[in-house]
C-alpha cells in the first residue's frame, strides 16, 4: 500500500510539474512578446510622450504567480533562464496593469490573460509601461472610484456624450464640430449636476485614458484599425452595467483621439491634471452655452435618448432581480465584514454590479489591504458604497493559521492579523498582544 500511495504522490507530482512547464508563455513566445512591444514602441521612437516608452516590463501568471521579464532587476531577485528572467510574485500582491518597484528597479506589470492572445498580451504590456512613464513624472498609480456615475442621471448623459463621441470620430468638417460640441454640451450638463467630481473626474480619464489611447495608437497597423479597436472597446465598456471603476479608460481615449486628429502635442500636457475636454474644446474653438443643461434635453433628441431611457430603465430591474436573487447572501445569513483601509483592487469591469444604496457586487476581486490579501475566484462579494467594507459569505468557513477560506474565497493573513467572531459573523482585527 506504501507503495503505491508513493506511485500516485509521484505520478501526481510530475503531473503539476509538466503542467507548469507546458504553460502557453514559453520563453519563446515571452522573448517574441517582449520583442514585439518593443517595436511597436520603437515606430513611436518617443514623438507622442517624448521619449520611448520601452522599459524594464514584467508579466505575471496569476495562477502561479511566476513572473517573465524583459531585464533584471538590481537585487538580483530574477533569474536569467532561456534569454528571459523568471522569479516569483509575492503572494499579498495583487496582479494588475500597473508600475511597481520590484527587487529595486520599476517594472510596468501586467497580468497574463488565462489564453493565449496576442493583442492582449502586447496591449497590457504597453499599458503598463505607459505607467510606469507617467509614474517617473511623480504620478503615481490609483485605483479610480467615481462613485456618481453608477446614478440613473450621470449613466444617461455619460451614454448620450459617447454617443456624441462615437459621430465625432467617425466624421469630419462642421457635422464633426457639431458632434463635438454636442458631447461636450452633454458633458457639462453631467458636471453641472456633479461639480464637486470634476477634478477626480480628470484624473481618472487622464490616467487610465490617456494609457488606453498610447496602447491602441502603438499596437494599430494604421489609423482605420486604430478607430475600429477604439470604437469595439467603447461599445464593451458601454455594456458596462457599472461605470464607476472603469469608465476613464475609454472616456479619456476618445477625448484624445480627438485631440490627435489635430495633431495636439500630448508632450504639452500634465497627464494627471489635464481637462482632456477643455483641450479638445480649444482645439476645435468651439463655444458652449452659459448653461449646458438649457439646451441639452433637445440636442439628446437627436441621439436617441428614449433608447438609452429603455436601456437603464431595464438596467434597474435587472437591480432588483440581483437583490433579490444574491444580496440575501450578504444581509440575512453569516458573513465575513472585512474594513478597507488602504485597498488596492483588481477586478474585471464587466464583472462589476452597482446595487444602489446596498454597495458594489463583485463577481470575482482581488484585494490587498493592510490584513493580508483576499481572492474571490467563484460567487460575490459585496463592497460598501464608500469603499470602506467587505462582505463574502461565511458558508464553508475554515481557519488554519494565517490561511481563512470559504464558498468561493480565500484570505492570507498578514502577521499580526486575526479572526474574531461577533454573534454569527466573523472579523478581522489587529492581533491583540
Amino acid at each position: 500500500m506504501r507503495k503505491w500511495i508513493c506511485l500516485i504522490f509521484v505520478v501526481a507530482f510530475a503531473g503539476c510539474k509538466e503542467k507548469v512547464v507546458n504553460h502557453w508563455f514559453t520563453a519563446e513566445k515571452a522573448i517574441t512578446s517582449f520583442s514585439e512591444i518593443e517595436e511597436a514602441c520603437n515606430r513611436d521612437s518617443g514623438n507622442l510622450w517624448g521619449r520611448n516608452l520601452y522599459g524594464p516590463l514584467m508579466f505575471v501568471d496569476r495562477t502561479s504567480r511566476k513572473i517573465t521579464a524583459n531585464m533584471p532587476d538590481r537585487e538580483g531577485l530574477l533569474k536569467l533562464k532561456d534569454g528571459i528572467y523568471t522569479g516569483f510574485y509575492p503572494t499579498e500582491s495583487i496582479i494588475n496593469t500597473t508600475t511597481i518597484s520590484f527587487g529595486g528597479t520599476t517594472f510596468g506589470l501586467a497580468p497574463l490573460p488565462a489564453e493565449e492572445d496576442s493583442f492582449r498580451i502586447k496591449s497590457r504590456g504597453i499599458h503598463s509601461l505607459f505607467h510606469s512613464f507617467q509614474k517617473e513624472k511623480g504620478i503615481d498609480p490609483e485605483s479610480y472610484n467615481v462613485v456618481i456615475m453608477d446614478e440613473k442621471e450621470a449613466r444617461m448623459w455619460m451614454k448620450l456624450e459617447w454617443k456624441a463621441l462615437r459621430k465625432a470620430i467617425l466624421s469630419e468638417g462642421e457635422e464633426q464640430t457639431l458632434a463635438i460640441r454636442d458631447a461636450l454640451i452633454f458633458r457639462g450638463s453631467n458636471r453641472e449636476s456633479y461639480s464637486r467630481y470634476a477634478l477626480l473626474e480628470n484624473k481618472f480619464e487622464s490616467y487610465e485614458g490617456l494609457a488606453t489611447f498610447t496602447y491602441l495608437l502603438l499596437e494599430s497597423d494604421s489609423s482605420d484599425d486604430f478607430r475600429t479597436r477604439l470604437l469595439e472597446y467603447l461599445d464593451r465598456f458601454y455594456a458596462f452595467q457599472s461605470y464607476a471603476r472603469s469608465y476613464g479608460a475609454i472616456h479619456g481615449a476618445l477625448y484624445a483621439t480627438l485631440l490627435h486628429y489635430r495633431d495636439f502635442d500630448f508632450k504639452s500636457i500634465s497627464p494627471d491634471t489635464v481637462d482632456l475636454g477643455r483641450l479638445v474644446q480649444m482645439q476645435y474653438s468651439i463655444e458652449l452655452p452659459e448653461k449646458c443643461r438649457d439646451v441639452a434635453g433637445s440636442i439628446a433628441l437627436n441621439y436617441n435618448i428614449n433608447e438609452i431611457y429603455r436601456e437603464e430603465d431595464l438596467r434597474q430591474l435587472e437591480m432588483k432581480e440581483r437583490l433579490n436573487d444574491r444580496v440575501s447572501v450578504f444581509t440575512e445569513k453569516p458573513v465575513v465584514l472585512l474594513e478597507l483601509v488602504s485597498p488596492s483592487f483588481d477586478f474585471e469591469p464587466e464583472n462589476v454590479s452597482y446595487l444602489d444604496t446596498l454597495g458594489t457586487l463583485y463577481r470575482g476581486l482581488r484585494v490587498s489591504d493592510n490584513w493580508g490579501k483576499l481572492t474571490v475566484d467563484e460567487g460575490d462579494c459585496l463592497v460598501s458604497n464608500n469603499y470602506k467594507y467587505i462582505r463574502i459569505t461565511a458558508r464553508g468557513f475554515k481557519k488554519d493559521r494565517n490561511h481563512i477560506s470559504g464558498e468561493g474565497w480565500h484570505i492570507i493573513l498578514s502577521d499580526s492579523w486575526e479572526t474574531a467572531k461577533s454573534g454569527q459573523n466573523f472579523f478581522i482585527r489587529k492581533r491583540i498582544e
